[in-house]
């Protein structure tokens, strides 16, 4: 029986989609600070985005390494251990004096994503109200969003008006991480989706007739991701360099735009059927990284900012249509491994994304690499648009293991 001090189903629900935004939260608050360590320190580009790239390595080794351990231990048990993590990442960066510092705290903030993103997502869906599914994809995209908001906005703010600007923002995040860690301590300790035996380390094994529609989730997923390596590895950078704005509270509201229009899009865009919102998600990408590549040749902040608000309602429509179209198909028992299994094709692709652009920006310049970013955005959408219209629309397979049909 739970204790009078564990919460009930709507205090977890709500719980779960704070631990959801710590993870953009966590993941963009360094984005702000790129081009003054830049500065403070004499970093190129490569090193820069090798800072964001570090993260989600460290992210795919813990998913590959424990990818379903939340199937075992419960939600509230891994969650914890990732909210930690977090905690000493964010406290690194705030101590921080030099570039090897952010990258172990990088690290740190990627073993805490790694370990609750997949868990919160799966027990957003478990604290939801049977059959609704599709409303804990659309909290978990709009808890998303708010924490990328939080990240642009609280630290624009914080970067370019109040003192220290380099560890301010990130003493701030580190109580907003401490309160989150406390209401997560009040979980339920077990649910019914824990799977039978003791956890071991195993590779993530996704049920045959779950792999077409894993493939599809998992491209519209990536695609998404991939929106996000351009504002949040070089978004910053772009608006400081290329398109010529030198305010940081003024980039990072541009950037806090692409989160707002996903934000303000996922609540009624629950509504679509999981495959409509892949094929509209992924026709905005397309159109949202060619007014980029025309903003910055242009020099034009207000063609960056339409880029930036196009591309948060594509990555909205495209994150919340594959998570939606995965949730209503997983077997409760496989949830946790399944959604873990991908995030880490989502953030495999999200770091190897982030060095190659690192690294093109440093040899050809950043214009270039906005250029290549937005082929590869390009490419990834239409990949995830062919393979909903092949599986997304497809009747279930299997209704032992379909739930509600997306």
């Amino acid at each position: 029986m739970l204790s009078h001090h564990t919460f009930g189903r709507r205090a977890s629900f709500w719980t779960a989609a704070a631990v959801v935004a710590h993870t953009l939260w966590t993941s963009a608050a360094p984005a702000m600070t790129y081009p003054l360590y830049a500065s403070e320190w004499g970093l190129t580009p490569l090193a820069t985005t090798t800072i964001f790239a570090v993260y989600p390595i460290a992210v795919v080794l813990i998913l590959v390494c424990f990818g379903d351990i939340s199937d075992y231990i419960g939600r509230r048990r891994t969650m914890l251990y990732g909210l930690a993590a977090s905690l000493i990442g964010v406290l690194l960066f705030a101590v921080a004096r030099d570039l090897a510092w952010v990258l172990v705290g990088r690290v740190f903030m990627g073993i805490g994503v790694g370990l609750s993103a997949g868990p919160s997502a799966a027990a957003l869906v478990e604290f939801s109200k049977p059959g609704d599914e599709q409303k804990a994809s659309a909290i978990t995209t709009l808890s998303q969003v708010s924490g990328l908001i939080c990240a642009a906005l609280i630290g624009g703010f914080l970067i370019q008006y109040a003192p220290l600007p380099t560890r301010l923002n990130f003493v701030v995040l580190l109580v907003v991480l401490t309160a989150v860690f406390a209401a997560t301590w009040f979980l339920p300790r077990h649910t019914s989706a824990e799977a039978p035996g003791r956890w071991r380390m195993k590779p993530i094994v996704i049920p045959r007739e779950l792999r077409k529609i894993f493939a599809a989730s998992t491209v519209a997923v990536t695609a998404s991701y991939a929106m996000g390596t351009i504002n949040l590895s070089l978004g910053a950078q772009i608006a400081h360099d290329v398109i010529g704005s030198q305010n940081v509270l003024v980039n990072g509201a541009t950037i806090a735009l692409f989160a707002l229009a996903g934000g303000i899009v996922a609540i009624p865009g629950r509504k679509l059927r999981s495959g409509t919102a892949i094929l509209i998600g992924g026709t905005g990408s397309v159109l949202s990284v060619g007014l980029l590549v025309f903003a910055a040749g242009q020099h034009s902040l207000g063609l960056f900012t339409m880029s930036l608000v196009l591309g948060g309602i594509a990555y909205s429509l495209l994150f919340a249509g594959g998570l939606g179209l995965l949730n209503s198909n997983a077997p409760a028992h496989h949830r946790g491994g399944t959604l873990s299994a991908l995030f880490l094709v989502a953030y495999l692709g999200q770091g190897i994304a982030a060095l190659l652009l690192g690294e093109i920006a440093t040899v050809d310049g950043l214009k270039f690499a906005v250029d290549v970013a937005s082929a590869m955005v390009a490419g990834l959408s239409f990949c995830a648009m062919l393979l909903s219209v092949l599986y997304a629309f497809a009747k279930p397979a299997s209704p032992n293991v379909i739930g509600n049909r997306p």
